[in-house]
């Protein structure tokens, strides 16, 4: 395994409709969740290595 940037911007568009249709669970992928108000709370679990991805809601979907 090796590191480095992950080519996210060539999957988004795919993963992102999956995830809304249902057909990905994103609950595997992120290990913290919080809404846009607490965002401050995402990056401080981050820092201190309580989470590893982060999931802010900015909305009703």
């Amino acid at each position: 395994m090796r590191g480095g940037p992950a080519p996210v911007r060539a999957y988004i568009t795919e993963l992102l409709d999956a995830v809304l249709a249902g057909k990905i669970n994103p609950g595997r992928v992120f290990d913290f969740t919080t809404d846009l108000d607490h965002i401050i709370d995402a990056y401080a679990a981050m820092n201190e290595r309580r989470a590893i991805k982060s999931l802010v809601k900015v909305g009703e979907i």
